[in-house]
């Protein structure tokens, strides 16, 4: 039997040139598309090293790396619109724990993931290093299974 590929019919990002824009980012860049195991716990871990955003009130840049961990529901991010979404924030004026918290509820917006955790590390400022963790469960999973997501990492 032929292997199966997976569905990119809705996907508009993936193998087409793209305008990426520096300073907007919005849940629509995203795009996602079946997972081919949604009775599986999986965990997908995507990092993005070169991450970038601007302090709102000086305008200085900073820099991190964005982690993002999730065990899918029916649903997985595609990763070119991911890097475009992240992109996004380059010129966008935000505090970093508000975009940690806007990338995890962007995510769980679009996949409704079993798990996901969004962890920001940015580069250190000022002499200070910051870390911004944000976690998700879904909270309709009984507790037994909640307990076991929660041994997946």
């Amino acid at each position: 039997m032929p292997p199966q590929f997976d569905d990119v019919s809705g996907l508009t990002q993936l193998g087409r040139p793209t305008a990426i824009r520096f300073d907007r980012p919005d849940i629509a860049i995203l795009e996602s598309f079946p997972s081919r195991y949604p009775g599986r716990d999986y965990v997908i871990t995507l990092e993005h090293p070169e991450f970038t955003s601007l302090c709102p009130l000086t305008g200085q840049p900073d820099f991190g790396l964005i982690r993002i961990r999730y065990v899918p529901g029916s649903r997985c991010v595609e990763s070119k619109s991911l890097k475009l979404y992240l992109g996004a924030f380059r010129n966008q004026g935000t505090f970093m724990e508000s975009l940690t918290n806007q990338i995890a509820g962007d995510l769980i917006a679009l996949l409704a993931p079993r798990r996901l955790t969004v962890e920001g590390i940015f580069n250190p400022r000022g002499g200070t290093r910051i870390s911004v963790r944000v976690e998700e469960l879904d909270q309709s999973l009984p507790d037994d299974r909640r307990q076991e997501l929660r041994q997946l990492w």
